[in-house]
C-alpha cells in the first residue's frame, strides 16, 4: 500500500453507496499546510474505500478491517453510524467525520469546541432543522391537517428525528403523520399508501439510505404527485420540489480540509467540529408547476437558488 512522506495511509468509507463521488472527491488532493505540495490520492496518498450500502449492521466489520490495517486516519462520510463504529473501533486512530446528525448527543465527542480524544470533523445539522422545513410546507398553503414524515426506523437518529418532529408539530400546533422504510422496497410501497392516507405533503427526514435512494425517492414523489421538502439541496437539483440545508459538498469540503490537517500532524482534540453558517433554500419552479403548485412570492424571495 502506497503512503504519504512515503509512511501514510489515507482510508475511508462511506454506509450510502450512491454518495461515492461527492463525499471522496473533498479529499483526492489535501491542502498541507508545512509542505509545498498537496497529498493527492494516487500520487503520495493512498485511499482505501470500504462501502457498507445503506447496511448498518456491517460498519463494525468495515471499521475492524481498516483499523488492522493500521491506517494513518479514517474518514467517515454520512451520518453519526460509520463514525460511531470507528470509534468503537479504534481509540488511536484519528477519525474524521462529516455527519448530518447531532455528534454531541450521538457520543461521538464531548463536545464540539472540545471533540477530545481521537474524532472530530463536521456536523452540518440536517437533524436540527425540522422546524424550518415545517414552517416551509405550511407556507405552501397545503393542507396543514396533512403533513407526513418519512423516516428510516433502522437509522441511529431516527429516535432523535421522531423527537424533534413531535417537538416542531406541538410548537406550532401541527399533525405530523410518521411514516417509516428502510429499504428500497419498502419505499415503494410507503408512498402509494400516503396517498391512501390522504397525505398532501412530505417531508423527508435527514438520513444517508434515503440519500443514497435520492432518485427513486424524488420519482416516486412525482409519481404520486406529493409536494415533497428534502434535507439535501441534491434532492431539488434532481428533480424534487424544495430542499432546505447547509450544503453537503462544502461540509465535505471541510472534511477533507480536517483530514489533511490530521495528516499534517494535527490531533483531532485541537480541532473544533466544524458547523456550517449558512442553511440554503432551493426551489424547483419546474416540478411546482408540474405538481400544480404555485409558490408564493414570500416564499420565493428568500430562496437563495431556484430552479427554472
Amino acid at each position: 500500500m502506497s503512503a504519504f512522506d512515503p509512511k501514510r495511509t489515507l482510508d475511508g468509507r462511506d454506509a450510502a453507496s450512491n454518495l461515492v463521488c461527492e463525499p471522496y472527491s473533498a479529499y483526492r488532493c489535501l491542502p498541507m499546510t508545512t509542505y509545498p505540495w498537496m497529498a493527492c490520492e494516487g500520487q503520495n496518498v493512498q485511499i482505501e474505500y470500504r462501502w457498507a450500502e445503506g447496511q448498518y449492521d456491517q460498519l463494525p466489520g468495515l471499521a475492524a478491517d481498516l483499523v488492522a490495517r493500521h491506517v494513518s486516519v479514517i474518514f467517515a462520510a454520512s451520518g453519526n453510524p460509520p463514525a460511531q463504529a470507528a470509534k468503537n473501533a479504534t481509540d488511536t486512530i484519528p477519525i474524521v467525520f462529516v455527519s448530518g446528525g447531532d455528534p454531541v448527543a450521538g457520543g461521538l465527542v464531548a463536545s464540539l469546541n472540545r471533540p477530545g480524544r481521537n474524532v472530530t470533523g463536521v456536523s452540518w445539522v440536517a437533524t436540527a432543522l425540522t422546524s424550518k422545513r415545517l414552517e416551509l410546507l405550511r407556507r405552501l398553503a397545503i393542507n396543514p391537517a396533512t403533513i407526513g414524515a418519512l423516516v428510516n426506523p433502522a437509522y441511529e437518529d431516527a429516535d432523535l428525528q421522531l423527537h424533534e418532529l413531535e417537538e416542531a408539530g406541538t410548537a406550532i400546533g401541527q399533525a405530523i403523520k410518521i411514516v417509516r422504510a428502510s429499504t428500497a422496497q419498502e419505499l415503494d410501497t410507503t408512498f402509494p399508501s400516503l396517498v391512501q392516507q390522504g397525505i398532501a405533503a412530505l417531508m423527508i427526514a435527514n438520513d444517508p439510505f434515503f440519500a443514497s435512494r435520492r432518485d427513486q425517492i424524488v420519482g416516486l414523489a412525482a409519481q404520486y404527485a406529493i409536494p415533497t421538502i428534502y434535507f439535501l439541496r441534491e434532492f431539488a437539483a434532481a428533480g424534487g420540489l424544495m430542499s432546505y440545508g447547509a450544503s453537503l459538498s462544502e461540509a465535505n469540503r471541510q472534511g477533507g480540509v480536517y483530514v489533511g490537517k490530521v495528516l499534517d500532524g494535527a490531533k483531532p482534540a485541537d480541532l473544533p467540529v466544524w458547523r456550517p453558517t449558512k442553511f440554503e433554500l432551493v426551489i424547483n419552479l419546474k416540478t411546482a408547476k408540474a405538481l400544480g403548485l404555485t409558490i408564493p412570492p414570500t416564499v420565493l424571495a428568500t430562496a437563495d437558488e431556484v430552479i427554472e
